[in-house]
């Protein structure tokens, strides 16, 4: 088999493997984590989708608020029926099409067996539930009441017998069970329950139903069609529930308010506010009753509530976001999912298999094709899109998948990339390793592309050379043995070469403890002159932390000295026709070996030719210098000084270079007086202003003829 049907069978399999394996079981605890992602994102993206008010579905909640407001605030629930009924009762005159409780009141303080007196609790409050249970008999008479039951075992939570009596036994008493994912979520909502050998529609779709006037139809599967709408469900007999984002989407009334507003009767209210409404009762609790679901990253600060009828309680609103939400609101959406008919439609495993193959495909084919930084970034865009596209389709109902595709397509990525890493690239990585020590490594990337050997010649660019020098190597080399020399050079040029390297930076070459590197070649960098300041600095941090940290540099406190010049130069192989190097050569490369020696004089660490400077641009704080003429050139050029970035210039070193402009300014100008005064400002913490303050006195006490130059030559190298 050829090398290359090899390698796309290759690839070809790590996608397929990798698409299995993320639909599988084994994964399906992290399956439903992308409708909780989509739904945040839908949330991010469109905000709220349609007004709060047009839910078919509302919440009478008894919450915090209710909790603290007479005549409730430190009364257990049971004491509570009574205005239960008074409030229910003002729901359905108001015109509400049906009422559902998602709570459960088991016991009636009737039934309380307390001593109390001469008797019992129970026999003193005789009649006390007698309002709660004619509301209840009123309103089953129409159909237009469902009690909540939780089904367990053999022991299901129940309403009252007087409750269950008033509402005829389980002809309206609908289950109130939720379904939850095996990651503790709640993403989808039973449909029925099998009771008695009897299917028993849940709360949700009971209400449902009354409210549209439909029975509910179940297949043999337990799929449920309501009023004509097929309800989607990859899961059998559940609804993926469509939550809305935010903490307002299901209008919320307080308990408190509604019975106060139901005792001074004012009916417009209810009329406006429920009419052809479901009307679902439920705790609201800090505490009580919540619940993870898929809204989990798109909550919203709870609270939000609808205009109050009255102002005899005091409304108390949440301060943060909480991930979990309260039960009620749970059946609240599965109630205008089935109104609204826009429950969320899941692909099968097939179209998931077949979605997760093809992202992963592509992410393979982009780690065979690309190196792996392009590849990992050609992923991100197809991930970024792919989110995009899905959200979009969210927006409509269809959750497609999200997390499948990124776990195949990662896994593929890292696969392939290792597959070439391990067995594709092995020759390829076996000549770059065998010449990285002696060619630059975009000559080697540039040989292995267009299959061919180097070969002598060069071209012309504009390039940023860099010239470092270590201060004092002699004297240190006279008093260290040889084995020891070369393991601090090693050291040194080590660390220096990494720095340069880490910013775009070619070292052509080391002379003893020099370093040659140039900035802009073999590779374009149209930042060569900033690549160089920036390496500069490095350098000399680098540096401070070997003679702080490395055993090596104890005793020997190296400095160093750079040159940094910019300017057009050769750049290529240079040699015999049998041996060569790739190199730089110009005039640009000897002044960035002369500025490096310029620091001798100045006392200083990094010089710059202005054309660096220029180039540079304003991110560095540079210090003008000095005007020089450098030994073999006759045409002067300013020096710069690099002393750190811009952002990171400290007051004291602004003071300083301000005083040095003014020397300077003043020196240019003859006045050489006011020139040693600016420059003695800084004279005892600076050597090039110690230097200038010298030089002005003298020529002070001296004044120079009329064809003074305030240039300097320097006669060193």
């Amino acid at each position: 088999m050829r090398r290359s049907a090899r390698n796309r069978m290759a690839i070809a399999a790590i996608a397929l493997i990798c698409a299995a394996a993320s639909v599988s079981p084994a994964a399906r605890p992290i399956r439903g984590l992308s409708i909780d992602i989509l739904t945040a994102l839908r949330w991010d993206v469109f905000g709220r989708r349609q007004d709060p008010a047009a839910s078919p579905a509302v919440v009478v909640a008894m919450d915090e608020e209710s909790l603290r407001t007479a005549p409730f605030n430190d009364a257990p629930m049971l004491t509570w029926t009574g205005e239960i009924g008074r409030v229910l009762s003002a729901t359905l005159e108001g015109g509400a099409k049906v009422a559902g409780f998602d709570m459960v009141i088991p016991k009636s303080i009737e039934q309380s067996e307390i001593p109390f007196g001469e008797g019992t609790l129970g026999e003193k409050v005789r009649g006390f539930d007698r309002d709660f249970l004619r509301a209840l008999a009123g309103a089953s008479a129409n159909g237009k009441v469902v009690l909540g039951e939780v089904l367990g075992g053999n022991q299901p939570v129940r309403p009252s017998p007087g409750q269950r009596v008033a509402v005829r036994q389980q002809q309206n008493i609908r289950p109130l069970n939720v379904h939850i994912d095996s990651d503790d979520i709640l993403r989808r909502m039973p449909l029925s329950f099998a009771v008695n050998d009897t299917r028993v529609p849940t709360m949700a779709v009971e209400l449902a139903s009354r409210a549209l006037g439909a029975a509910p139809e179940f297949d043999e599967r337990g799929r449920l069609t309501l009023a004509g709408y097929q309800v989607p469900g990859r899961v059998p007999n559940t609804m993926t529930l469509n939550f809305e984002g935010g903490g307002d989407d299901i209008p919320t009334f307080t308990f408190a308010d509604l019975r106060a507003c139901a005792v001074k009767n004012d009916k417009d209210y209810f009329r406006r506010w429920f009419a052809g409404k479901v009307v679902i009762f439920g705790t609201v609790l800090d505490i009580e009753d919540r619940r993870f679901t898929s809204k989990r990253f798109a909550t919203g600060i709870e609270g939000a509530r609808v205009p109050r009828c009255t102002t005899e309680s005091t409304p108390v609103v949440a301060s943060f976001k909480k991930s979990m939400i309260a039960g009620v609101y749970i059946h609240a959406t599965a109630v205008n999912n089935l109104i609204m008919r826009n429950g969320v439609i899941e692909p099968g495993p097939i179209p998931r298999l077949l979605i997760a193959t093809l992202v992963a495909a592509l992410a393979a084919a982009a780690a065979w094709r690309f190196r792996p930084v392009i590849a990992f970034a050609a992923w991100t865009g197809m991930m970024m899109l792919g989110v995009a596209v899905a959200t979009i389709a969210f927006n409509h109902a269809l959750a497609l998948p999200v997390v499948e595709p990124f776990l195949a397509s990662l896994a593929a990525l890292s696969a392939t990339i290792g597959f070439r890493f391990v067995v594709a690239d092995k020759d390829r990585r076996l000549l770059q390793k065998s010449f990285a020590l002696y060619l630059a490594p975009h000559v080697i990337n540039r040989m292995l592309s267009s299959s061919k050997l180097p070969e002598l010649g060069g071209e012309t660019r504009n390039v940023t050379v860099f010239f470092s020098d270590i201060e004092g190597f002699s004297l240190i080399a006279e008093k260290m043995s040889p084995d020891g020399l070369m393991e601090l050079m090693n050291e040194y040029l080590s660390a220096m070469t990494d720095v340069i390297e880490s910013h775009g930076g070619y070292v052509d070459k080391y002379i003893g403890d020099s370093v040659v590197a140039v900035f802009g070649a073999p590779a374009d960098d149209p930042d060569h002159a900033a690549n160089a300041a920036r390496a500069a600095l490095d350098c000399c941090k680098q540096l401070a932390e070997l003679n702080a940290s490395s055993p090596l540099f104890q005793g020997y406190k190296l400095a160093q000295r750079i040159g940094i010049n910019s300017g057009e130069a050769l750049v290529g192989n240079f040699g015999s026709r049998r041996r060569f190097n790739y190199s730089v050569m110009s005039d640009a490369v000897n002044l960035a070996s002369r500025l490096e020696g310029a620091n001798k004089f100045y006392g200083t660490t990094v010089i710059a030719s202005e054309t660096t400077v220029a180039l540079a641009g304003e991110t560095f704080a540079w210090r003008e210098l000095d005007a020089i003429r450098v030994k073999g050139r006759t045409q002067a050029l300013k020096i710069y000084q690099l002393l750190a970035l811009e952002a990171g210039l400290t007051p004291a070193q602004r003071t300083l270079i301000a005083n040095y402009a003014n020397g300077l300014a003043h020196w240019r100008a003859r006045e050489f007086e006011r020139a040693a005064e600016c420059f003695g400002r800084s004279a005892d913490i600076d050597r090039p202003a110690a230097l200038f303050a010298a030089r002005a006195r003298e020529l002070a006490l001296n004044p120079p003829g009329p064809d003074w130059d305030p240039i300097r030559t320097l006669q060193e190298k």
